[in-house]
């Protein structure tokens, strides 16, 4: 089934883990899928999410080749593990300018088509975001600040049909996480309790497969939610 059908979409962060799921699946379902990150992607846009102008040329892009925007899917974002005496005030920073004001500044860009297409908008939070993740201060206020953000926008932007929605995933089984850089001394057994109580990770694929549903219209009066994705994590 195509819940996509004649939809454009466009997907930061794009060229690898989540976000290429992502692609794949909205192509899967029907959309037509333009794929941004900050690095190069073949038939895809570049887009820095820290920078408005970046943001602004990526929606203008998208919209010159397929006249409309109906699903954003922010994606992109950057990881780091640290104990709290030992993060950085460059880390902090870049955690949340990436992960945060990232979000913010792509949603700001392409709400205008959004609104002429009553589109919808699914955010890349976390289970760090949720609850209390150790080693992660920077990375769980980022992705806390990305929840607090969507359910904001969905309450502003009820009344014009613009839906904005969170997926919450949990560890994730991609390059992301086996770059995840951590202290040299972490606690493995501390990190493990706040894994998934099912044993194993999450899958990109199953990410991906709750993002289209969020985009489509099968959820048509959710809006303000965080969909979590973490084999039971956050119960």
């Amino acid at each position: 089934m195509e819940r996509l059908e004649n939809k454009v979409a466009l997907v930061s962060g794009a060229a690898s883990g989540i976000g290429a799921a992502v692609v794949d699946r909205l192509v899967e379902e029907g959309a037509t899928v333009v794929a941004a990150d900050i690095a190069e992607i073949e038939d895809g846009v570049i887009c820095d999410v820290t920078d408005p102008e970046s943001c602004a040329a990526a929606i203008a892009e998208t919209l010159e080749r397929h006249a409309q925007l109906d699903i954003l899917v922010n994606v992109a974002g950057i990881g780091a593990g640290n104990r709290i005496e030992d993060v950085t005030p460059q880390e902090w920073r870049k955690l949340i300018e990436v992960n945060l004001t990232g979000t913010f500044f792509l949603s700001q860009a392409a709400l205008p088509a959004l609104l002429e297409t009553t589109g919808a908008i699914v955010n890349m939070a976390s289970l760090s975001g949720i609850r209390g993740t150790p080693y992660n201060a920077a990375y769980s206020a980022s992705k806390g600040g990305v929840i607090a953000l969507t359910k904001s926008m969905a309450v502003e932007l009820a009344s014009t049909g613009v839906r904005v929605n969170a997926v919450c995933p949990g560890a994730v089984n991609t390059p992301f996480l086996s770059d995840y850089h951590l202290p040299e001394d972490a606690d493995m057994t501390l990190l493990q309790r706040s894994m998934s109580p099912m044993g194993g990770l999450v899958e990109a694929v199953e990410v991906a497969a709750a993002v289209a549903y969020l985009a489509s219209s099968e959820a048509a009066n959710i809006s303000g939610t965080t969909l979590e994705i973490d084999g039971g994590a956050s119960a």
